[in-house]
């Protein structure tokens, strides 16, 4: 991005996941667009999805209803069902999109993709590539943006404040720490989730609740921040840091063993391992409980080595940093902090309450997910839904509304050094009031104290960096979040 300080752009784009990509790809190339990167392009929940996409790809034993269906079981049938009509039925069209970008799916030695099962499927309808499926979309989506001269991208941009302007907004932005403003007409916030409110979660640090708390500032609805997923398969590494061991694991047959090595969720569910990943999780901290342990296993050794190593790869180098060899060895494991079903509310257009604004993928609310979210739903919502919000930008350009226009402005970053342990006294907050299940007392203790840590925040002169700028957005997501389950 050159220093000019007042650029406009048609369309600006927070986010460079799955659904900032694709949703950047759909403009025509006389559509200027503006793409951020809070940190690295490939910094994003999107580039650590493991297990796919499910799409119903083909009809011989799967349908549109039976994954209707198993949308509206996993959420509870507390899902807006047009929005899962449309995932579903529109879905297929968007990942063979994928395929003509590049992006490959696993297939089998006669050609047929490689589809595989995960809990709360009843059918075999996700394709992936090995257990590194988000990384290879997002390779093949920025490798596709580079084609596309229309399209800029900024590296270590973060996005500290939007302020509504005539026919659009004006972005203020750190790009390399240093202070730039820009306009746009339209902004499409695919910001990622608020895993790093928690201490221990699967997320990466981008994942700090930047868009939501834009959003809330500029008076958008922010519904069910509160539907957050606990996955119950994250590798206990003891560490602070925890990675995934995919859905997909379970799906090909992997057995959930409690500290005395005995399948336990006979107990709790008639769909064993593969019932959906909220009564997962819940029914490991129920099993804790009653065994007075934290030690919970994977157990998938009983698979021959080969096929293991080909179809995991990546689980299995990860566990081997830890000594555990997953052809041999049982996986330690325990529920973390995974993926938000909430978010910025959105209509079926990704269009927030705010005109000219519009949320998609991890960020935003579109009701897919009802209270729980189906395996390997979330890449293929950032694609829909990040191609409705650039379809209905180009439906409103075209119909000649008017495009913003710069002014000049100045703003102030200098300040005092934020405090070192802020985000830290936010994570310890949402861990004691809301992990898995919610701790009535914590939750309004856990008010208080983050009240407090929004005063000190907007009411002190300090630098305007990005870690306060996250700092900021994980305390506002983090009290809304405890607001909601206060109320329930």
């Amino acid at each position: 991005m050159s220093k000019t300080k007042q650029e406009i752009y048609d369309v600006l784009i927070v986010g460079c996941g799955a659904a900032g990509s694709y949703g950047a790809l759909q403009f025509s190339p006389d559509v200027k667009v503006l793409m951020l990167s809070k940190y690295s392009l490939t910094t994003s929940n999107s580039n650590l999805a493991q297990g796919g996409v499910a799409a119903v790809l083909s009809f011989e034993d799967d349908s549109y209803e039976m994954h209707i269906n198993d949308t509206m079981i996993a959420g509870h049938h507390a899902n807006n069902i047009e929005a899962v009509e449309t995932l579903v039925h529109e879905g297929p069209g968007d990942v063979r999109k994928l395929m003509e970008y590049g992006i490959t799916f696993d297939r089998k030695p006669n050609g047929e993709l490689d589809k595989t099962m995960e809990g709360g499927h009843s059918r075999r309808r996700i394709v992936h590539h090995k257990d590194t499926t988000g990384a290879e979309i997002v390779r093949g989506l920025l490798a596709e943006i580079q084609t596309r001269p229309n399209i800029e991208v900024a590296e270590n941009a973060t996005l500290c404040s939007l302020a509504r302007v005539n026919s659009g907004f004006r972005a203020d932005l750190l790009i390399d720490g240093e202070a730039h403003s820009v306009f746009c007409s339209y902004c499409i916030l695919a910001s990622g989730g608020i895993g790093r409110i928690y201490r221990y979660t699967t997320n990466p640090k981008t994942a700090t609740g930047d868009g939501i708390r834009i959003a809330y500032e500029l008076g958008a609805s922010i519904k069910n921040l509160s539907y957050i997923q606990f996955h119950p398969t994250a590798f206990n590494s003891q560490d602070g840091e925890q990675f995934l061991i995919s859905e997909s694991v379970r799906g090909e047959g992997a057995y959930l063993l409690n500290n005395n090595k005995e399948r336990f969720m006979d107990r709790y569910d008639k769909r064993l391992e593969l019932a959906p990943r909220d009564i997962v999780s819940k029914a490991i901290i129920l099993e804790s409980r009653r065994t007075g342990s934290d030690n919970f296993y994977l157990d998938i050794s009983y698979k021959p080595a080969e096929y293991l190593l080909n179809r995991f790869p990546g689980i299995a180098e990860g566990c081997l940093k830890y000594g555990v060899d997953i052809t041999k060895d049982l996986i330690p494991i325990f529920p973390c902090q995974h993926y938000l079903m909430g978010g910025i509310e959105v209509d079926i257009d990704s269009r927030t309450t705010v005109p000219r604004l519009y949320a998609a993928g991890e960020c935003s609310n579109t009701g897919v997910h009802g209270k729980n979210r189906l395996a390997s739903n979330s890449l293929l919502e950032a694609l829909v839904f990040s191609r409705h919000a650039a379809e209905d930008i180009m439906r409103c350009m075209k119909a000649g509304y008017p495009g913003v226009s710069a002014h000049p402005y100045h703003r102030d970053i200098t300040g005092a050094p934020m405090p070192g342990n802020i985000k830290s006294e936010i994570q310890s907050i949402m861990q004691r009031a809301y992990f898995v299940f919610a701790d009535e007392s914590a939750v309004r203790t856990g008010l208080k104290q983050l009240e407090n840590i929004l005063k000190r925040l907007k009411g002190s002169k300090y630098a305007v960096t990005t870690e306060y700028c996250e700092a900021l957005s994980m305390a506002t997501c983090a009290y809304i979040v405890l607001k909601e389950v206060d109320e329930q």
